[in-house]
C-alpha cells in the first residue's frame, strides 16, 4: 500500500487525526511514568530482609517508672522466660529491627583519620542468640562467642564505646573489602578502637529506607546487650505452626517477671509489621494500575468512537474504492495502516511527554530517572492496542458495498 495515500488523507482530516495522536501521546507518558512507579514499589515491596519473618515475634515494653536500676538484670530474667516457653526456639534483645519506628545508623572508616566515612550502615546492637533467632545466614566467619558481649551502659554515648568485634552483611563486607576475605579485617566506627570482623551474613536489611536503595543492605551487628529500658525489641522465633500460641504466652510471661511495664502498640509478628510497613506501597501501586487502565480504556474506546465517526464520513470514498475494485481485504489494511501511523506518531510523542514527566517528577519528588526500557514498554502496550481497537471500525469500513455508498453520495 502506497504510504503516502494515506498520508494525504491523513493531512485532510487534521483535526480527528490531531485528538488520536494527542490521547495517545498522553497516555503513553502517564503509562510510562506509573509503569516505572509500581515496579518499583513491588520491588520495595519484594525486597528480602533476611529475618525468618514467618516465625518471627516482636515485644516491645517500656518501664511505667523512671529509675529502673536493674533494667539489663530484668531483661535478661524475661529472656529466660520467654525461652522457656513451649513452642519456642530462640528469644535475643536487639535495638532495633527492620520494619520498626526507629533507624540508628553510624559511619563506617577504614582509618581512623579519615575526612569522610567509606559508608554510612545501620548499627544492630544484639543480645546472644541474635543471629539463630533473627534466622540470619552466615556466609563467612563465625557467631559471637560468649567473651564478645558487652554490657550497655546508660547515658554513655556510641563514641565512649569501644567495639571489639562485629558482623556485618555481604553488602557491606563488599563495600569496605572489595578484594574480598572481610573476616578478621577491622574497621571504625564506635569509640576511638578498631572493631574486627569476625563473621559476615548474607543479608540484613535497615530499619527504613535510604535515599540510595543499594545501600539497604548496609548493616552491621555488634555484641552489645541493651536494655529493655532503652526502647529495645524482644524478638522470640517459634517452632512452625505455633506463633499465635506463642505470642499470647509471651506477652503473659513478660506480664509475670517483672514489675508493671507498658507494652507498646505494634506487639506481634515480623509479618504483620511488614504489612503495615509496606501499607501505602501497596495502595500507591494499585492506585497507579487502576490509572494505568483507565487511561487504556479511555484510549481504546476513543479510537473506537473517533475511528467510527471518521468511517461514517469517508463512507462515499470507501465506497468508490470498493466500485473501482477495491478488496474488503485492502480497505480493512488501509484503515490499519492509518491507524498504525497514528499509534506510532502518538507513542513517539507520548516517550518525549514521559521524559519531561519524568524529569518534572525528580525535580519535586526525587523520583529516580525514567529508565528508557519503560518508553519501549509504552510503544509495545499502545501499538498492539491501537490495532485491535480500530478492527471493528475497520471490518464495518470493509463491509461497505460500492451501490449503497454511491447512492449516500
Amino acid at each position: 500500500m502506497d504510504i503516502s495515500l494515506v498520508l494525504a488523507a491523513l493531512r485532510r482530516h487534521k483535526i480527528i487525526a490531531s485528538l488520536v495522536v494527542l490521547e495517545i501521546a498522553f497516555t503513553c507518558a502517564v503509562i510510562c511514568n506509573a509503569g516505572f512507579l509500581i515496579a518499583e514499589r513491588i520491588e520495595r515491596v519484594q525486597r528480602p530482609s533476611g529475618l525468618a519473618e514467618d516465625s518471627l515475634l516482636r515485644l516491645q515494653l517500656s518501664a511505667a517508672k523512671r529509675g529502673d536500676q536493674d533494667a539489663l538484670a530484668q531483661t535478661r530474667t524475661d529472656l529466660a522466660a520467654l525461652r522457656a516457653i513451649p513452642g519456642v526456639q530462640s528469644a535475643t534483645v536487639v535495638s532495633q529491627i527492620p520494619y520498626g519506628d526507629s533507624s540508628s545508623n553510624s559511619g563506617v572508616n577504614l582509618r581512623q583519620d579519615q575526612d569522610a566515612p567509606t559508608l554510612d550502615a545501620s548499627v544492630y546492637l544484639a543480645s546472644p542468640e541474635a543471629l539463630p533467632t533473627l534466622g540470619l545466614s552466615l556466609v563467612a566467619g563465625r557467631d559471637f562467642s560468649a567473651q564478645d558481649y558487652i554490657d550497655w551502659q546508660p547515658g554513655t554515648a556510641p563514641g565512649e564505646i569501644n567495639i571489639p568485634t562485629a558482623i556485618i552483611t555481604q553488602a557491606t563486607a563488599d563495600r569496605l573489602f572489595p578484594q574480598g576475605n572481610a573476616v578478621g579485617r577491622q574497621f571504625y566506627s564506635w569509640g576511638s578502637q578498631p572493631t574486627q570482623v569476625v563473621g559476615v551474613v548474607e543479608r540484613l536489611t535497615r530499619p527504613s529506607e535510604t535515599d540510595d536503595p543499594s545501600s539497604m543492605e548496609y548493616s552491621m551487628i555488634f555484641p552489645v546487650s541493651v536494655p529493655y529500658t532503652s526502647g529495645a525489641n524482644f524478638l522470640v522465633r517459634t517452632q512452625p505452626g505455633q506463633r499465635d500460641n506463642v505470642l499470647e504466652q509471651a506477652t503473659a510471661a513478660l506480664r509475670e517477671s517483672g514489675p508493671p511495664r507498658i507494652f507498646g502498640l505494634n506487639n506481634g509478628s515480623i509479618e504483620s509489621l511488614r504489612d503495615r510497613y509496606y501499607r501505602n506501597d501497596e495502595a500507591m501501586a494499585w492506585l497507579l494500575a487502576l490509572i494505568c487502565v483507565s487511561l487504556l480504556v479511555i484510549t481504546v474506546a476513543g479510537i473506537v468512537g473517533l475511528a467510527s465517526f471518521w468511517v461514517q464520513q469517508r463512507t462515499r470514498a470507501i465506497g468508490i474504492r470498493r466500485a473501482l475494485g477495491a478488496t474488503r481485504v485492502q480497505i480493512l489494511r488501509y484503515f490499519q495502516t492509518e491507524n498504525l501511523l497514528l499509534t506510532l506518531g502518538g507513542s513517539l510523542l507520548g516517550a518525549l511527554l514521559a521524559v519531561a514527566l519524568n524529569l518534572l517528577l525528580m525535580q519535586f519528588y526525587e523520583v529516580p530517572r525514567l529508565p528508557a526500557a519503560y518508553l519501549l514498554l509504552g510503544l509495545a502496550v499502545l501499538v498492539p492496542l491501537g490495532q485491535l481497537a480500530i478492527l471493528q471500525p475497520a471490518l464495518k469500513a470493509s463491509r461497505v458495498e460500492p451501490a449503497t455508498a454511491t447512492r449516500s453520495a
